[in-house]
């Protein structure tokens, strides 16, 4: 008889629930390390800031966008939902099947191993030199240990229930949203005196690097354009998750008003606060440095130790607590940042699987309310990748799969409104049909940038993507014989 007790979604996320939905997934490890990486390619401090700001600018674009489709369909699964009904099912399931095998779950590998490896700094026992288990392809560490830990708690956290995720989603996004915006004050503050240009003497846009063992050729026009748009893999990946928010939108408080107004709040806020978070860094550090640098300074950003600016540019405002200080910051963010990955990844799997598109229990919701099964797949999923050490090249692949299934869905808004013209639209999208053309355009550009200069970052995931294909056929195959039967 309990068998066949059907559970429903509850609605308990509100508008600030939703808003730390959306700023926690965002805000993660990325904005305290990949300003080095562009600071590499980009040579610029200008640059930089033109990088991060144009970043935030297409987020902003593509949230107002999201949010027509978000009102309009507030279902549970958000995006797969958005895609099976503007193009078809197999559009919504090649975007599930990378969600599950790389997208949320390599996220969150590797967003659990950067919690660990922060956290040794405070407890130095956590180290990768400290190994556990070694099978030869495979050396479990402390490290790995402690990530694992943390996915299979928070899975645990969110299998209790929606009102006890949100309870850990606003606790740590409200307390890393506040560390950020403290670094800045505190930032702007001590280094009132200092400006860019001071720390910076070669110019602000001047495009060519200080180093000799590594000359640069000064950049201009379409070269420059091209530099930008590959440079901005690692702000647009910092940036990214911002769209969980509508994988729960079955659990959102009056989800037609709630989820755009939380897109909106969300990105722009975490838009603002990553900006000056950068200026800082470059009132602080001079963007050019020396690899073999002694000191934070020395170093740059661009050769920040580890790649850890946030640390570099701490030490440089706060001196020796910094390194303390700031792994404590990306422990908080990163364990905060995963609670929402976890949280709002497994309701995409209840989606496809109520389609008949993924495993069939994990379309089955818990006495609790929530997709258990689903988060505990999830879980399990990834800490496989943990373990394989592949999450990290897996995520480089990917963010290519990602920018294609953002401009699917950004398209899906003018398909739908030729498609189902009477659906009701409690919100359309802002700057209609301009804005969202812009974010196309401008993410085609990118795209075609990537495909030509950074291959690598291409082609796997694409591949990633067309392997789905003929799941896609051999799962539906499958579903149909189920039913037949």
């Amino acid at each position: 008889m309990a068998d066949t007790v059907q559970y429903e979604f509850r609605r308990r996320l509100n508008v600030f629930d939703s808003t730390m939905l959306v700023m926690g997934s965002m805000i993660g490890s990325g904005i305290f390390i990949v300003s080095a990486n562009m600071a590499r390619e980009l040579a610029s401090p200008g640059w930089l800031l033109v990088a991060w700001a144009l970043t935030g600018v297409m987020t902003v674009i593509a949230a107002v966008s999201y949010g027509e489709l978000a009102a309009m369909m507030p279902q549970a699964g958000g995006i797969y939902v958005y895609l099976r009904e503007a193009y078809s099912p197999l559009f919504g399931f090649l975007y599930g099947w990378t969600l599950f095998l790389v997208i949320q779950t390599g996220t969150i590998a590797a967003v659990g191993m950067a919690f660990a490896k922060y956290l040794g700094v405070l407890i130095p026992s956590i180290t990768e030199a400290n190994i556990f288990l070694d099978l030869g392809v495979v050396k479990v560490t402390s490290v790995h240990l402690v990530a694992i830990a943390s996915i299979v708690f928070l899975t645990w956290v969110n299998m209790r229930g929606v009102e006890e995720g949100k309870w850990v989603q606003n606790i740590f996004t409200f307390t890393k949203a506040a560390i950020l915006i403290l670094f800045v004050v505190i930032g702007l503050w001590v280094l009132r005196g200092t400006g860019i240009a001071d720390q910076n003497p070669q110019g602000i846009w001047n495009t060519q690097g200080n180093n000799p063992a590594q000359p640069l050729s000064s950049l201009t026009g379409f070269a420059l354009m091209a530099t930008l748009a590959t440079a901005m893999v690692g702000s647009l990946f910092s940036a990214d998750a911002w769209y969980n928010v509508t994988f729960a939108s079955a659990e959102v408080i009056n989800p037609r008003k709630t989820i755009p107004v939380s897109l909106f709040l969300g990105t722009v806020l975490v838009t603002l606060i990553y900006f000056l978070v950068n200026v800082v860094y470059l009132k602080s550090l001079p963007l050019r440095g020396d690899p073999e640098g002694l000191t934070a300074a020395a170093r740059g950003i661009q050769y920040a130790a580890e790649e850890r600016v946030g640390t570099a540019s701490m030490y440089q405002i706060l001196g020796k607590p910094a390194e303390i200080i700031m792994a404590l910051a990306v422990v908080i963010s990163t364990f905060g940042c995963n609670n929402g990955i976890i949280l709002t990844g497994a309701r995409v799997y209840y989606a496809m699987a109520q389609d008949g598109l993924f495993f069939r229990r994990t379309g089955m919701l818990s006495r609790r309310n929530v997709p258990a099964i689903g988060l505990a797949v999830q879980g399990v999923w990834s800490i496989l990748l943990c373990l394989s050490g592949t999450y990290s090249d897996l995520l480089d692949y990917v963010i290519f799969a990602v920018m294609i299934f953002n401009v699917l869905i950004i398209s899906a808004i003018y398909i739908l409104r030729k498609k189902r013209p009477e659906a009701e639209r409690p919100y359309k999208a802002f700057g209609y049909p301009v804005l969202p053309a812009v974010y196309v355009v401008f993410s085609l550009f990118v795209m075609l940038m990537l495909l030509f200069y950074k291959p690598k970052f291409t082609w796997p995931g694409l591949i990633i993507v067309l392997v789905g294909i003929p799941v896609y056929f051999l799962w539906k195959r499958s579903a149909e014989k189920v039913s037949a039967g």
